[in-house]
């Protein structure tokens, strides 16, 4: 029987993988693809679709279509564990596991739902990204009604890139201007340049955003949230933007795993105690030297894990992964405005707007075209 390469999720990392994928079906791999959508949305361009300046079709990618076209199988479902010893992967409500002789992993990451209590309605988080887009309708309508209150909960670059497209997509859709609230806990965009946090304050707080830094919220549901000082407020719409928290996926399968619960790696991209499981992007936890949760480390390692897989398939030499120096910062601040930050470089305005828009439009027909 001919080894069998399985890919869990067609996010960021696996993007030259799947670009490649019939590199492995000319040497005789079968390949199965697991993802819960048929398409994966491109995180970066998110808040542009919530603020209209983009349609979901042009931050999408087709994984299904592309998977079948290059002879790939591709499964419509949730992985929920992997028994890395019978080398199975097992899927949500069904009895089917899928056999694998080389695993890779993207199963990227979701916003804590933690503090969110009662049915969740009205509450919207930034991932899975395609809920923006009722978050979107949503807010159109109750605005259309009179002037509605929007409280986007964190102190991270989702929570500014929201806020600020809330603002766009009112105006655009000439509907009653909410008043926006965001809560950054007990300091704004921390961890963050000071210029950075400076400008991001002036282009929201002109838009009408009110900041609030008196405390990190607890407790959310609908209509309401109250801060662990206390503090309670009301609010239409709310939208937790706390950071991410990689799949659960790898703790519930008895997998190593860092602190954040994100599968734990070797320099190889490699779990540290199954040299046949791989993985990229925000659900692990690169041993050597922890990652942020940006996108651009995802990029980054798309080739060595491509390469790491079929020498995987092939028992070829791996290649390590160098997660290289600084990177760009770059926000879409709604109303055509971005912020741009590299090295000593940091600047405010729509240069820096068009700079995202046109390496993000790059980057996903690149692969939208493979």
């Amino acid at each position: 029987m001919k080894k069998q390469l399985l890919l869990i999720g067609g996010g960021h990392a696996h993007m030259v993988t799947l670009a490649n994928l019939h590199a492995f079906i000319e040497k005789g791999f079968g390949v199965t693809v697991i993802q819960p959508s048929e398409y994966h949305y491109y995180s970066g361009m998110g808040p542009g679709m919530l603020g209209g300046t983009y349609r979901p079709d042009d931050i999408r990618f087709a994984t299904r279509r592309l998977v079948e076209s290059k002879g790939g199988r591709f499964i419509l479902g949730h992985a929920s564990r992997i028994d890395p010893d019978k080398q199975l992967v097992h899927l949500e409500g069904t009895e089917e596991a899928i056999p694998y002789d080389v695993l890779s992993c993207n199963a990227g990451s979701s916003v804590p739902r933690d503090m969110i209590r009662g049915d969740g309605r009205d509450i919207f988080t930034a991932k899975p990204i395609e809920e923006l887009l009722v978050a979107r309708q949503r807010i159109v309508a109750l605005a259309a009604t009179g002037r509605i209150t929007v409280a986007v909960i964190g102190s991270g670059p989702s929570s500014i890139e929201i806020a600020g497209n809330i603002h766009q997509l009112c105006r655009e859709r000439q509907v009653v201007m909410p008043r926006i609230q965001l809560f950054g806990g007990r300091k704004f965009l921390s961890g963050r340049p000071g210029r950075v946090r400076r400008l991001a304050r002036r282009i929201l707080e002109r838009k009408g955003v009110e900041i609030h830094e008196t405390g990190y919220v607890r407790r959310i549901e609908t209509g309401r949230f109250s801060l662990a000082n206390g503090q309670e407020y009301q609010a239409d719409i709310i939208f937790p933007a706390v950071g991410v928290r990689p799949s659960r996926i790898f703790s519930s399968s008895g997998l190593p795993t860092g602190p954040d619960g994100g599968l734990r790696v070797n320099e190889y991209l490699q779990s540290v105690s199954y040299p046949n499981i791989f993985g990229g992007g925000d659900c692990i936890y690169f041993e050597a030297e922890p990652l942020d949760k940006v996108g651009v480390y995802a990029v980054r390692q798309n080739p060595v894990l491509y390469r790491n897989l079929m020498a995987g398939l092939e028992g070829g030499p791996l290649e390590k992964f160098l997660p290289g120096g600084t990177y760009l910062l770059i926000y879409n601040l709604g109303d055509g405005q971005g912020i741009l930050s590299k090295w000593s470089l940091t600047f405010s305005g729509r240069l820096a707007f068009r700079i995202k828009d046109r390496i993000d439009r790059r980057f996903i027909q690149t692969f939208q075209e493979t």
